[in-house]
């Protein structure tokens, strides 16, 4: 029958296909990978991951953890960890990450001037993502986060295919053209077998410093709409405060300068909710 062989059809490509995939391969001396992502740029998606791996560490205390940054054209986890200089290299020609509050940190940043533009095609920028996952001693690390660039391009399918990542965060602002790319960035996910931890309702809302009234400036609760539909978990609700972008900045992220605060409160509950939906590392 027409179905049957349709069917047979579709069998043959999937083994075709998988013959091309390439096999994962741990990054030594990490235990997990976490991704944090989103479908576009500008919804806070590098402030999420700074921020989440230090809380991952107050949170976890006795673990290690380490901050990679995948965004190659546009690194800004150097500033945001308040951190500058090149990577030592070790006896065995690894480059040694930057450390700063306890996490282990590398990026493109580290290795080129600051106002240098990255412009590379498509096969060099694959090149440095290969080099900043394998070519650095990560030491042992219980999480290495990765901030990822923002889209659905090739970084985010090569990390995706090269090494086993335990979770994607996605990130997204609660707009209309954000919810759409958010949309695809865990679709994406999916379709290549990275399990979807939960999104991130990031800018959630704006209060008013002075009488203290609440603003849906980019929308309410579409974020959390988008998680039902995908049948996901919604981590958490991060308002837009200038302390965060103003911490972040100065290289002191909220959770460190400000541990009290509302906005330090939404990335810890935030954080628990990954760890608690991670599976059990391996000893």
């Amino acid at each position: 029958s027409s179905s049957s062989g349709d069917e047979a059809l579709r069998d043959k490509r999937a083994r075709i296909m998988s013959r091309g995939l390439p096999k994962q391969k741990p990054i030594e001396g990490v235990k997990q990978v976490v991704v944090v992502a989103s479908g576009k740029g500008g919804v806070g998606k590098s402030t999420t991951a700074d921020i989440l791996t230090i809380t991952f560490l107050f949170l976890t205390q006795t673990k290690e953890v380490g901050l990679l940054d995948a965004d190659i054209y546009g690194p800004s986890i150097p500033k945001m960890m308040n951190l500058k200089g090149n990577p030592e290299l070790t006896s065995k020609n690894l480059m040694r990450p930057l450390k700063n509050y306890g996490i282990a940190c590398m990026s493109m940043g580290f290795l080129i001037e600051e106002t240098a533009p990255v412009v590379w095609r498509g096969l060099m920028v694959m090149s440095a993502v290969e080099k900043l996952l394998r070519q650095v001693d990560w030491g042992q690390l219980d999480y290495l986060v990765i901030d990822m660039p923002p889209g659905t391009g090739d970084v985010q399918l090569s990390v995706s295919q090269n090494i086993p990542v335990a979770g994607a965060v996605i990130v997204s602002t609660p707009q209309d053209v954000a919810l759409l790319d958010a949309r695809k960035g865990a679709e994406m996910f999916r379709k290549v077998h990275v399990p979807v931890l939960g999104l991130v309702q990031n800018m959630s809302v704006f209060q008013c410093p002075k009488c203290k009234h609440e603003t849906h400036i980019f929308g309410a609760d579409g974020v959390r709409d988008l998680a039902k539909t995908l049948g996901l978990d919604i981590l958490g609700d991060v308002p837009l405060h200038v302390n965060i972008r103003e911490t972040c900045d100065s290289g002191q992220p909220v959770v460190i300068s400000q541990p009290q605060s509302d906005a330090a409160k939404a990335y810890l509950k935030i954080a628990m909710e990954i760890v608690r939906r991670l599976p059990v590392a391996p000893a």
